[in-house]
């Protein structure tokens, strides 16, 4: 007897179809054989179905069987083929009922081969929720299948994608029960990803923050064109707090931002199985290995690292000159395209990294700059273990200075986060407007040109900017993405000198050519 069941693989955050097939054969000895390149997890799902379907009340299976995991050629991870595994064993004994191996079907028995299955078994027959359960619902959904049998910890998550069966199954029984046509699973409720989406609720209210006018001011061009901005400054004068606060003054997420962040989530296993509803905030410890911020794995299929999991949001990275100098040049990619591609041995995967970088760093390794020529020499040494590619990805150099008694003492001033949200919301209607879903910060070629056209005195304000200041062509470029937004925070048209001299203020660490 064969069975076929449909389940899923993960490649990076994506599920491609991976067939479970069972063939039980009445003579030889009896064994399960496990073959389709599955690693340890995999190869002791076995043990797990054979004590789910004791346990369950079902007799393991006493014929030589094979167990196929379809195509060969592509590895297996995880623990999700357990419930695929264990359904086609049952289904595929002489005594099961319609259902089994993709039969006709009909009113009351469901067809196994139309519908997706995936879950981890525990030892008594109850489910565990399992990685990628949106990516999955996507997957079923192109395919055309019926539906999707889900633990029921990932049935919400599942149901974010429209149009899709998602039934949500708490023990082993269930799901076979069902398939026999015996009962019935419950079918999650579809979300309203658009009602579901929040606005980020702050960690920090800019108005907390006392001083840093032109701190917050840099950061709400960050938050509105969705460039990049590099704080320096000494300890404890507020660096921390601001990027905190960044979050709150962005837009919500769109709804198909959001169903792409919760794919991402559900990928990594970030995280209780949800639907991601607001802007991710992620700060990696300066001690993150390149792999954890960037991607991969020692075996198997690459894992998304920090900045795929801050896609739409905002990466942190405090103490920036202390992470490691290959973690850092491997940013390089994902700064300036949007995405990475990780490549290991078994297999590669590209993952989306379109967040903004929030870098804070102290001007010296020992927190504050000294007097004199001593404590510029020491600033510039601190500075050269950040490269000059890296800084030069970065739109904003803002210097941030320690805010002085009489600052902190007295009562809080300023705008405060709903304010400023208010004006970024307002800044990037009018980039939506013009130019689509694509911010400013990501503007390309005549696409730049279009939208930030200079005026004649802006143009030679910048060409007097290039000359003294050596831009490199990439930092020629940013400086336009940067008046650009200052121009559509301040509701004009018209890109003039006034927004290419702010905008040329926050290239601070750019070097003389030569």
């Amino acid at each position: 007897m064969l069975v076929t069941i449909p389940s899923f693989a993960l490649q990076g955050i994506d599920a491609v179809r991976c067939d479970v097939e069972v063939s039980l054969q009445s003579r030889g000895l009896p064994r399960i054989a496990l073959v389709g390149l599955p690693d340890l997890a995999v190869r002791e799902s076995i043990e797990r179905v054979k004590s789910a379907m004791a346990a369950s009340g079902f007799e393991p299976p006493r014929h030589r069987t094979t167990i196929s995991l379809a195509p060969a050629d592509l590895r297996k991870q995880g623990p999700a083929f357990d419930l695929p595994i264990a359904v086609a064993l049952l289904l595929a004994a002489p005594d099961a009922a319609d259902g089994r191996g993709g039969g006709t079907g009909g009113d009351r028995v469901p067809d196994v081969g139309a519908w997706m299955l995936a879950g981890e078994l525990a030892l008594d027959g109850s489910l565990r929720s399992v990685r990628g359960a949106v990516g999955m619902a996507l997957l079923a959904r192109r395919l055309g299948l019926a539906g999707i049998v889900v633990p029921a910890d990932n049935a919400r998550e599942a149901a974010v994608v429209e149009g899709m069966d998602v039934r949500a199954a708490g023990a082993l029984p269930e799901v076979v029960a069902f398939f026999r046509g015996a009962c019935v699973l419950p079918k999650a409720e579809p979300v309203d990803v658009r009602g579901a989406i929040a606005v980020t609720a702050p960690a920090v209210d800019f108005r907390e923050i006392r001083g840093q006018g032109p701190a917050k001011r840099a950061l709400t061009i960050a938050a509105a064109g969705g460039h990049n901005a590099l704080l320096i400054g000494p300890a404890g004068c507020g660096k921390t707090m601001m990027a905190r606060a960044l979050p709150g003054i962005m837009p919500p997420l769109e709804p198909d931002e959001a169903l792409e962040v919760t794919r991402i989530w559900s990928a990594a296993g970030a995280g209780a199985p949800r639907l991601v509803t607001e802007r991710p905030f992620r700060a990696p410890h300066h001690t993150a290995s390149t792999v954890a911020l960037v991607g991969g794995g020692a075996a198997g299929v690459p894992r998304p690292g920090e900045v795929t999991l801050a896609h739409h949001g905002v990466l942190f990275m405090d103490e920036l000159p202390e992470f490691g100098r290959s973690a850092l040049e491997a940013l390089r990619e994902p700064l300036e395209d949007g995405f990475i591609t990780v490549a290991r041995a078994h297999g590669s995967a590209r993952f989306p990294a379109r967040s903004i970088l929030v870098a804070a760093m102290n001007p010296t390794a020992r927190g504050n700059r000294g007097a004199g020529t001593r404590g510029a020499r020491e600033q510039e040494k601190y500075m050269e273990r950040v490269s000059g590619p890296i800084v030069d990805r970065i739109d904003l150099h803002v210097e941030v200075r320690a805010v002085p008694f009489e600052r902190l003492a007295a009562a809080p001033v300023g705008e405060g986060t709903a304010e400023l949200r208010s004006r970024v919301m307002a800044a990037r209607a009018v980039q939506r407007a013009r130019q689509g879903a694509v911010l400013n910060a990501h503007l390309r070629g005549k696409a730049l040109d279009a939208a930030a056209e200079l005026d004649a005195a802006g143009r030679a304000l910048l060409g007097e900017a290039i000359g003294q200041l050596g831009l490199s062509a990439r930092a020629y470029d940013k400086v336009r993405r940067m008046a650009r937004t200052i121009a559509d925070l301040d509701g004009v048209a018209q890109v003039s000198a006034v927004h290419v001299a702010e905008a040329v203020q926050y290239r601070v660490l750019d070097r003389h050519a030569g």
